[in-house]
C-alpha cells in the first residue's frame, strides 16, 4: 500500500504542474494533494505545519487564478462582453491544444468587444489584457507547483530510509 501511495502522491504532484497550464486541473491544489497523500505513507514524517502552509498558499493561488485575468482585462479596458468572450474562447480552446486556450481567450475577447462597441483597436487592447492575465496566472501556478515538487523531493529524501 505504501508503494501505491508513493506513486499516487508523485502523480498528483506532477499533475499539478501540468494543471498549471491546463485550466481543467487546479494546479497547486493538485500538487498539494500529492503532498497530503505522501504524508499518509506509514513511517513517513511530514510536519503538519508544512502541509497547512502549502494548503493556504495553494488556496490563495486558486482564488487569485480566477481574479488575475479579470483584473488585467479590466485594466486594459475590457468590458463584460470581452470577459465573457474570453471565457467562451478559453473553453473552446481546451479542445485545440497546445495553444488553443491562449488563442481562444484572445479571439473570444476580441469578438466579445466587437459585439459591444465595434472598435477593433479597443478589442485588441482588451485581448492583450486577457493574455497578460492568463500568462501571469499560469506562471504563478506553475511556479508554486514547482515549489511543491521541490518540497516533495525534500520530504522524499528526508524520509528515504523509512520508505524502503
Amino acid at each position: 500500500m505504501d508503494i501505491f501511495l508513493l506513486i499516487l502522491s508523485f502523480v498528483f504532484v506532477i499533475a499539478g504542474i501540468i494543471g498549471s497550464v491546463l485550466p481543467i486541473i487546479p494546479g497547486p491544489l493538485t500538487s498539494w494533494l500529492g503532498l497530503f497523500i505522501f504524508s499518509y505513507i506509514s513511517n513517513v514524517e511530514v510536519n503538519s505545519k508544512i502541509l497547512v502552509f502549502c494548503f493556504v498558499i495553494a488556496l490563495i493561488i486558486f482564488v487569485l487564478d480566477n481574479f488575475i485575468p479579470i483584473y488585467t482585462s479590466k485594466k486594459f479596458g475590457a468590458s463584460k462582453y470581452g470577459i465573457i468572450g474570453a471565457s467562451i474562447g478559453t473553453l473552446i480552446g481546451l479542445f485545440l491544444p497546445p495553444f488553443g486556450i491562449i488563442f481562444g481567450a484572445a479571439i473570444g475577447a476580441i469578438v466579445g468587444e466587437l459585439i459591444l462597441n465595434k472598435n477593433f483597436e479597443k478589442s485588441l487592447k482588451a485581448a492583450a489584457g486577457v493574455l497578460l492575465g492568463i500568462i501571469v496566472s499560469g506562471f504563478t501556478k506553475a511556479l508554486i507547483s514547482i515549489v511543491f515538487l521541490i518540497v516533495y523531493i525534500i520530504l522524499f529524501l528526508k524520509n528515504f530510509d523509512n520508505l524502503f
